[in-house]
């Protein structure tokens, strides 16, 4: 799935729609169930065509099987379309949401918390269920998962004079590899100047940038502080380059065209390399280790489902046939998304061994920051990452924890 940001200003719009919709009494009560067949209407954000094509031919078979009929729309701008669609009481039957839109929409009684209903609950990752979960009750089933690893050009790993036995598994093999492979105009590692990217090292030196339920920011931890100087320094040694210092729009480009020998990328990137870069031999490795261990970061959607629709009975039975065992496998062949279901990820592995280390770190990733108005902080965040090498990572730290605390409240750790 696409990780990436939608612009804030769509946010504020939504926002703001959402709380005159909700000022006017829509939240409510909900839909009322109509009886005989049901029309069943989705929007979607997609990726392209490869992903417009499967969640239509998913639904197709669903309304085929239940006698019903579905109209799938293709959204240019999803917050601000579901904005309006919930201000004029109107909105989609389901639809995707977003992990950092989710908590506004439910607190504004715009979904159906259907969740928990689902008979194969039990079966999802239990990380991406908690993603949805919104006063103890979960609002919506997670539709796919994609995590980070390490991606690294084979050609050029061999010509440095690398073997497998060289593949790096903790920070400091990390940037002794990265030395290596920096040279003849490559870069030894690129990513994306971005907290989604750079949070994996917060994980593995063992913190993160809130506590648990998010209800407190947690920033300025020391671990945090030693991660980002870490980063810090293989900027200022010249074998971390972010992709735009490399002519590349992401670090996927950057790697696909041989700028930088190492990436960290999640299973997005087997698309791409695919499609654009076919003639790149590549594998995919585990993020290395920091002081604290494992760490990689996950990302996700779920089914939302407008606490306003009229067909909630039919539209849930869509939603299950969508997340059901054989939709999420033939999602993740045709549009290169992992499976939200931990029972499926064995699976998943056997049809896609080269993706064996992204399905692994489904159980030990952490999803970015969800909570409720933190959009605008974290992409002031990323803004900041851009300028890294020449900043002081505990100052930026410190911003973000200020900047944090006047969403969530509190005084701080």
């Amino acid at each position: 799935m696409s990780r990436t940001q939608l612009p804030f200003a769509a946010c504020i719009l939504s926002v703001s729609l959402l709380a005159t919709a909700c000022s006017s009494g829509f939240d409510k009560g909900s839909g009322q169930e109509n009886s005989g067949k049901q029309e069943i209407r989705v929007l979607i954000a997609t990726s392209g065509p490869a992903e417009t094509a499967a969640v239509k031919q998913a639904a197709a078979g669903w309304a085929k099987k239940t006698g019903n009929s579905v109209t799938v729309d293709l959204a240019q701008n999803m917050d601000q379309q579901l904005g309006q669609a919930f201000a004029g009481s109107n909105p989609p039957d389901v639809f995707y949401t977003s992990g950092d839109q989710f908590s506004t929409y439910a607190q504004r009684g715009a979904l159906f918390a259907y969740g928990d209903k689902l008979d194969d609950r039990a079966d999802f990752s239990p990380a991406l269920t908690r993603a949805f979960t919104y006063n103890d009750k979960l609002y919506c089933a997670p539709k796919d998962q994609s995590t980070l690893g390490l991606a690294v050009n084979t050609t050029l790993w061999k010509k440095a004079g690398l073997t497998e036995a060289d593949y790096p598994k903790t920070w400091e093999e990390l940037e002794a590899t990265a030395k290596k492979l920096t040279k003849g105009g490559v870069t030894g590692l690129s990513f994306n100047p971005d907290y989604n990217e750079i949070g994996a090292f917060f994980r593995q030196s063992g913190s993160w940038l809130t506590n648990a339920d998010q209800t407190r920011m947690t920033a300025t931890d020391d671990a945090n502080v030693k991660a980002l100087t870490f980063v810090k320094k293989l900027l200022k040694e010249g074998v971390l380059k972010y992709p735009k210092d490399l002519g590349a729009g992401w670090g996927g480009e950057a790697f696909g065209k041989g700028k930088a020998a190492m990436s960290i990328e999640g299973n997005w990137l087997a698309g791409a390399m695919a499609k654009d870069y076919p003639d790149t031999a590549y594998k995919v490795l585990p993020l290395p280790e920091g002081p604290a261990g494992k760490g990689t970061m996950a990302f996700t959607n779920c089914w939302g489902i407008a606490a306003k629709s009229k067909h909630h009975a039919a539209a849930v039975t869509l939603v299950e046939h969508l997340t059901g065992d054989a939709s999420q496998l033939k999602f993740a062949k045709t549009v290169g998304v992992m499976p939200s279901k931990k029972t499926l990820l064995d699976e998943y592995k056997s049809q896609n061994p080269q993706a064996a280390a992204w399905a692994d770190g489904a159980a030990y990733a952490q999803l970015p920051v969800t909570a409720s108005g933190m959009r605008q902080v974290m992409a002031e965040f990323n803004t900041s990452l851009a300028q890294l090498a020449d900043s002081d990572p505990k100052k930026l730290l410190s911003d973000l924890q200020t900047n944090g605390e006047s969403v969530l409240g509190g005084n701080g750790r």
